[in-house]
């Protein structure tokens, strides 16, 4: 493979070691060789855009597609060639896969029964799997005539009725509606944590990731472009990828002047010298700079006030926020600057505005050459 990136390696519960998949026809890799460890107990999204590899990634822990090269290693045994009957895996797919002629208890004990499980066992273990997903006075009631969430359970008690070892999860909670979705984010946590079990789940969706998840792994092109807790992610991007996909984010690119201490003077357009820790990135190198649009604050322009000023191009009623879009100086960057409603002062295009940030708001990603871009970025 050549192109392996290695990310939270160790001697976790589950490992994955320079696994790779290359389907035959495509052009260039589906996943790209990467290294990932997961610790017993833990919940880890894998978080990405459609076609970055995550699903293939989690097949290929399941055993449903064979990998080009690598291992999968749970409890330090390789069941890279594993039947999937034979992993000890539990996996909720993304249209749930019940069986619509059977009833909840019994789309729940299938997989017991599969696997001879005696028939008092088996009543045992479905009423605890009820009891877990809530949905024991439901037990009896055909597929059909259950919600979306209550399917959604029914789903996670079939794949832990069986006691699997590792949980996967296959865009659990895209088929549920917002409100629902929240909700569910909470159960599947709850049920997480009681259960203790060790679970991967993939995602397109920033907020599950970052709201769920003990650690996400953050995919693009078939790499890994960063692991870390949610706050790592989000907080301290490694990367532009990664600061643009997870939440909102103004990238801004300027040559580095001096240092002081871990921190870097980036002059940047309009703005002029911003003072941004990060990356380690040398002097008179271009570098990346971060501001996220809700850390920007916005005020009317003062005559002779030195501060980085603009123009209010347009103004956006999102409920809980404003969404602004600002110009720097009269040719500068477009920002987009993201302030509570109801507890600030509003401004509509055309006003001509201040900006400040507090100084820990700046984060230097990486020197700009690295993200294969140059100029103005934004998400």
């Amino acid at each position: 493979m050549g192109d392996t990136v290695s990310h939270d390696g160790g001697a976790g519960h589950l490992v994955l070691e320079g696994l790779a998949k290359i389907y035959p026809g495509k052009d260039g890799a589906a996943v790209r060789g990467i290294d990932l460890s997961v610790e017993r107990g833990r919940m880890l999204a894998v978080l990405g855009p459609s076609g970055c590899g995550k699903s293939t990634t989690l097949r290929m822990i399941a055993g449903l597609v064979p990998p080009t090269a690598g291992t999968v290693r749970v409890d330090g045994r390789d069941i890279t060639d594993a039947p999937v009957h034979r992993r000890d895996m539990g996996v909720v797919f993304q249209s749930y896969a019940l069986f619509p002629h059977l009833d909840v208890a019994r789309n729940i004990a299938f997989g017991l029964e599969m696997r001879k499980i005696s028939k008092t066992d088996v009543k045992r273990r479905v009423d605890d799997a009820l009891s877990l997903v809530r949905l024991g006075h439901l037990a009896g009631r055909r597929i059909s005539q259950l919600s979306g969430g209550q399917q959604q359970r029914v789903a996670l008690a079939r794949a832990l009725v069986v006691e699997p070892t590792v949980l996967l999860l296959d865009e659990p909670l895209s088929n549920l509606d917002a409100q629902l979705r929240s909700a569910m984010r909470d159960e599947i946590c709850r049920i997480q944590r009681e259960t203790g079990v060790t679970t991967v789940f993939v995602t397109h969706d920033q907020q599950e990731a970052l709201s769920m998840a003990d650690r996400v792994a953050v995919m693009n092109h078939g790499r890994i472009e960063q692991v870390g807790t949610p706050e790592d992610i989000y907080e301290r991007p490694a990367r532009p990828f990664v600061a643009e996909f997870v939440g909102r984010a103004n990238l801004l690119d300027g040559p580095v002047g001096d240092h002081d201490g871990d921190r870097a003077l980036v002059e940047l357009p309009g703005l002029g010298r911003v003072s941004a820790a990060g990356a380690r990135v040398d002097r008179g190198r271009t570098a990346t700079v971060m501001l996220r649009p809700h850390r920007i604050a916005l005020r009317s322009a003062a005559p002779g006030s030195g501060g980085a000023r603009g123009t209010v191009l347009s103004a956006g009623y999102a409920g809980e926020t404003v969404a602004y879009r600002v110009r720097v100086g009269a040719r500068g960057p477009v920002l987009d600057v993201e302030r509570p409603t109801g507890t600030q002062e509003s401004f509509g295009p055309g006003a001509e505005v201040e900006l400040s940030w507090d100084p820990e708001a700046p984060r230097l990603i990486s020197a700009a050459e690295e993200s294969g871009k140059s100029g103005e970025r934004r998400s």
